[in-house]
């Protein structure tokens, strides 16, 4: 009866019910504060002129583009040498006193191997790769919140969020996401509705996390860039990953309207946003809350659970069956689907194993490529990298990869199961195995899907 006479009560007051109580609380509180509070001095001119180039029609979304733009340049731009000097620390001086230190104290091989070439290696990785682009991406994401721009960003982009089912909310926790997936998901809790925040959270791993930028960078700079004529590569090169990184909001928006219209039926809540003043970023408190709330933390989930994914890579290097190599043996298991949607069998087992955390992705399948191969180059299980022109010679030459493979990887980068780490998270904010289930299989479906109507194209226009 009482749900009933709610239902009656809803339909006579029509769907602007929230609408128009917020009005009317907002302008109850300026009729009070109209006889209350006295207004002294200028109006602040600088905070209408920038809402009127920040939150306009014309000029809001090419501004939000190339903000965008100079947060990533200057992420992956100012990353690349501190990665470079910690890759060099950690998996040469560190690692090569390490295997000094167990040769001393006389060390079985297969203990050195799984520790060391296994277990530190890949939290080796993760760290050098992880740690230098958070400490840049999330203080400069910090600094624009600070600022006042973040919700700006959200009042520009809720119609467009709204028309698919959603929250405009969910573009603050999109570009969390592109520096940790993990990050992403916990903020997620600034969105109140539970429908709305469940298809923010199922869609975040659309945002390309810091772990799959540089592997989005190499493939577009040895495959694509290095196919376009030499004047052209970098701009080839750059335009392949801003690319990728809008099919990955194409496909965000593409999936929160297919929830919104299926699993996750409903109307897209009000969304009523008091637009804050411009005020000066602090810098230091800045600096330090990133750092500590949210750099530090994201980084130590992501290297526990990187630890076990180096034990068994080094296993599966090592660990014989017959002949082979248990990692040749699922090698050969992998290739005729990998071969299907334009990739190899290589890389579907460097996915399998790495889904602790993307990071290692590459160095797992150069190690495959070369000890599979018999390469002098490889110490099976043990994960290796090497520079730009190098890793194309052995990926094209000694792996057969093609373009395809390349743009094919790309693809598949964008759309496949979330790392362990941020499906970890979305079982902790959901306490929901259906929606962590969704949350992994559902981008896994679109990436074979995409892979395959792309090699299918691909190999259709190179045969004619």
């Amino acid at each position: 009866m009482l749900l009933e006479r709610a239902r009656e009560a809803r339909q006579r007051l029509g769907d602007a019910l929230h609408d128009r109580v917020t009005e009317s609380l907002y302008s109850e509180a300026r009729r009070i504060a109209s006889r209350a509070v006295s207004v002294g001095g200028k109006p602040d001119l600088l905070s209408r002129r920038l809402d009127s180039l920040l939150t306009n029609r014309l000029t809001g979304f090419p501004v939000m583009f190339l903000l965008l733009v100079g947060v990533f340049w200057l992420t992956i731009a100012g990353s690349n040498f501190p990665s470079a000097l910690l890759g060099t620390l950690t998996t040469d001086t560190l690692y090569g006193m390490l295997h000094a230190g167990a040769d001393r104290i006389g060390a079985p091989w297969w203990l050195t191997g799984l520790l060391i070439d296994g277990v530190y290696l890949a939290m080796a990785w993760v760290f050098s790769v992880m740690l230098p682009p958070m400490a840049i991406f999330f203080p400069l994401f910090t600094l624009l919140e600070d600022f006042g721009y973040l919700p700006r960003v959200a009042f520009n982009l809720d119609r467009l969020f709204k028309s698919v089912g959603a929250h405009g909310k969910q573009s603050l926790t999109m570009m969390m996401g592109y520096g940790c997936n993990a990050a992403g998901i916990v903020s997620t809790r600034i969105i109140d509705s539970p429908r709305e925040r469940l298809i923010a959270i199922i869609t975040n791993n659309f945002s390309i996390c810091n772990g799959r930028w540089p592997l989005l960078i190499l493939m577009g700079t040895i495959f694509l860039g290095a196919a376009a004529p030499p004047a052209l590569a970098s701009l080839i090169a750059a335009g392949s990953v801003v690319g990728i990184s809008l099919l990955g909001v194409v496909f965000a928006m593409g999936v929160s309207l297919f929830l919104s219209r299926t699993w996750l039926k409903g109307e897209a809540s009000a969304f009523s946003l008091e637009l804050p003043p411009y005020r000066p970023p602090r810098i230091l408190q800045t600096l330090y809350t990133s750092l500590i709330d949210r750099t530090l933390i994201v980084l130590k989930r992501a290297m526990i659970m990187a630890a076990p994914a180096g034990a068994v890579i080094w296993l599966i290097g090592n660990v014989h069956v017959g002949s082979d190599s248990l990692a040749a043996h699922l090698v050969n298991l992998l290739d005729p689907l990998g071969l299907a949607i334009g990739l190899n069998g290589v890389i579907l087992l460097a996915y399998v194993v790495a889904i602790p955390a993307n990071e290692i992705v590459i160095p797992t399948i150069m190690m495959l490529t070369l000890t599979l191969a018999k390469s002098s180059l490889a110490s099976a299980g043990v994960m290796t990298e090497f520079e730009s022109v190098q890793t194309r010679e052995i990926l094209t030459e000694i792996g057969g990869w093609t373009v395809l493979t390349g743009l094919n990887l790309m693809l598949f980068s964008l759309l496949h199961n979330p790392c362990s780490t941020t499906l970890l998270t979305i079982w902790q904010e959901t306490k929901s195995l259906k929606w962590t289930a969704v949350s992994a299989l559902l981008p896994l479906a679109l990436g074979f899907a995409v892979c395959f109507l792309s090699a299918l194209v691909a190999r259709a226009i190179w045969s004619l």
